[in-house]
């Protein structure tokens, strides 16, 4: 055996397959979870070969993306994941892009996408993690509580990276991803509402920092509710055809035409399985949806009671996912669309994400 190998990569493998040591552009390591390229079939999501959108990138496939085990931190204006560590929180969306984006090529901030990708990921194996969500503790956890790391008035906040049990890894085991559930927020890259019309990049574009997610970039496509493909907005929320936060009865429904809009002062939310679709979303709209994590696939998704929060009426809302600390009806499935990228909050962090770029087509 060659003696040049990395000991400290082959420790983390041994002790967690699956997860490896990615150095960035400063030569520093993050502790990543290799999620290799997955089918809808492979998601139960209906028999289709097609691969999830997560791993489509500039138009060609990737063979696995990255996503960092842990909620990062922030050293020399670059993210890191590490674990046993307090994670960075109150920065708005495009600063913790700008950490992400820093470390150099194929590093970005975790997309809505991938978040999808998860989602699905968990509830096709029967199993949603838990996490913070109750002051250091899951709300069905009677006893453990994690290490805090900061504190909510008298109560504990924000706990330490990694120091939950395992049912707190996305697939319960040494080699999960942890804590996309609780602690603090997540900001989500490649996602926006403007006027109530929802916004992505197309596939996972967002990966590549090549692809502006400034507020004015024509990166920003609409879906057509016809046939689910990538639309360009008009910039003003009502692009013909396009999928559109209507509320009805206070839940949201996906829908080509908004029937009622929020007032300033109303913050509608409903449950993650009370969202539906109009009958005027077609199937592969919906699919697309239920990909991104913001539809659910069946009436027995197991994310069905987790909280989602959503506007219609601003210019534009960007998006955080998984929940922070303070709230045991938030989880795997729940988002937050309310307010502005430029929020802050000691509740809302982010995570890196990481893929090898394929050429520009």
């Amino acid at each position: 055996m060659a003696a040049n190998f990395d000991l400290t990569n082959l420790a983390v493998t041994g002790l967690a397959p699956g997860n490896e040591l990615i150095y960035d552009n400063a030569g520093m390591p993050s502790i990543m979870v290799k999620i290799p390229k997955m089918t809808y079939k492979q998601l139960g999501m209906g028999e289709s070969a097609a691969v999830h959108p997560a791993f489509i990138v500039n138009g060609q496939e990737v063979d696995a993306i990255y996503i960092s085990k842990y909620q990062n931190i922030v050293q020399d204006g670059r993210a890191y994941s590490l674990g046993g560590v307090d994670p960075a929180a109150s920065l708005d969306m495009d600063h913790a892009r700008q950490y992400c984006e820093a470390k150099g090529e194929g590093w970005h901030l975790m997309t809505r996408m991938e978040w999808g990708l998860i989602q699905r990921m968990c509830e096709a194996a029967g199993f949603v993690p838990k996490g913070n969500n109750n002051y250091g503790r899951h709300d069905s956890e009677s006893f453990y509580k994690a290490i805090p790391t900061y504190m909510s008035g008298d109560k504990i906040g924000r706990v330490a990276t990694g120091t939950g049990p395992l049912t707190w890894y996305h697939d319960n085991s040494p080699s999960g991803i942890s804590g996309l559930t609780g602690n603090v927020w997540e900001w989500m890259g490649a996602v926006r509402s403007v006027y109530g019309e929802i916004q992505f990049l197309v596939n996972n574009n967002g990966a590549d920092s090549a692809h502006s997610q400034s507020p004015t970039s024509t990166e920003w496509k609409a879906i057509s509710c016809v046939d689910g493909s990538f639309i360009t907005p008009d910039g003003k929320g009502t692009t013909a055809n396009s999928v559109k936060i209507d509320i009805v009865g206070g839940k949201l429904q996906w829908a080509k035409t908004i029937t009622h809009k929020n007032a300033d002062g109303d913050w509608p939310s409903c449950t993650f399985g009370s969202i539906t679709c109009s009958a005027d979303i077609g199937a592969n709209a919906k699919l697309l949806l239920q990909a991104l994590g913001m539809m659910p696939y069946s009436s027995s998704d197991l994310c069905a009671g987790h909280t989602c929060w959503f506007r219609n009426s601003d210019e534009e809302r960007a998006f955080f996912s998984g929940c922070g600390w303070t709230n045991p009806s938030y989880g795997l499935g729940s988002f937050y669309g309310n307010h502005p990228r430029s929020n802050v909050g000691g509740d809302i962090g982010f995570r890196a994400a990481y893929c090898k770029l394929p050429s520009v087509t």
